[in-house]
């Protein structure tokens, strides 16, 4: 059973975009790896740019220094 865990900062992906990444992730482990897609999992995680930090500032400050 595959466990796939997407993670992408809170800025407003789209139902639609999800079920994009959801169904496009499951496919791919089928067609790649003969994986059953009845036992797939894949989870979408939202985290705030104050909480995702690249290079030692978070997402939120790089954004500011850069806008």
């Amino acid at each position: 059973m595959p466990f796939v865990n997407i993670k992408i900062t809170r800025e407003g992906a789209s139902p639609d975009q999800k079920a994009t990444l959801i169904r496009g992730v499951t496919d791919l482990l089928a067609d790649v790896l003969g994986k059953n897609p009845a036992t797939t999992v894949v989870v979408i995680e939202e985290v705030d740019t104050d909480n995702w930090g690249i290079g030692g500032e978070s997402i939120t400050l790089r954004r500011q220094r850069e806008g």
